[in-house]
């Protein structure tokens, strides 16, 4: 996947983090990245009467303990688009749990939003806004015969140590550079691949 270049972003995760959108704000559809295929999916409609009020997506990089990607919910004005990359600054979180176990939603605010610029923390977003994003997620599968549990909204110190955790994990899983290069000259005899 195209991951996108902000100066100093690297240095300041978890405190800025990259988001992915698979599902923007107002939409039924439930659409998911495909990594092997490098493209996204229309998992399925949502069979409740309820829409996304937030766009949804995942944090570039770091995997939760199921091997999926972050979960990443964004606060933000306007809806973006499947495959949007946002900056977006994390600052609390939902926790539940699902028919996998654990789950952990990160919830954000994009850097470049002016709108959403003063909250740092979850005590300056709407309380109405949390309810209705914890409403949701109570609903959302319901019609689908599938539980869901949501445990509740955590701070951000929590949901910086999910990212870190997750981002841990994700290097102790990913081939380094050399295992990569190293790979490459075996399949090329040791040569460099003419172009």
């Amino acid at each position: 996947m195209y991951r996108a270049f902000m100066p100093g972003a690297e240095q300041s995760y978890p405190d800025v983090v990259e988001v992915v959108v698979e599902i923007p704000r107002g939409s039924r559809n439930k659409y998911e990245w495909d990594d092997e295929a490098g493209v996204f999916r229309l998992d399925r409609v949502l069979s409740s009467a309820v829409f996304y009020n937030f766009d949804y997506g995942f944090v570039a990089g770091p995997r939760g303990g199921d091997g999926d990607h972050t979960d990443a919910l964004l606060v933000i004005d306007e809806p973006t688009f499947p495959g949007c990359h946002v900056w977006a600054r994390p600052i609390g979180g939902l926790e539940m749990h699902d028919e996998h176990g654990f789950d952990f939603k990160v919830l954000c605010v994009a850097v470049g939003d002016p709108h959403q610029a003063h909250i740092e923390s979850l005590d300056q977003v709407r309380p109405h806004r949390l309810v209705e994003i914890e409403h949701f997620f109570q609903t959302y599968k319901l019609l689908e015969a599938k539980e869901t549990e949501v445990v509740g909204w955590r701070d951000r110190d929590r949901a910086r140590q999910v990212l870190l955790t997750d981002r841990a994990r994700f290097d102790r899983e990913r081939p380094n550079e050399s295992e990569v290069a190293t790979s490459a000259r075996r399949r090329t005899g040791g040569g460099v691949v003419a172009r």
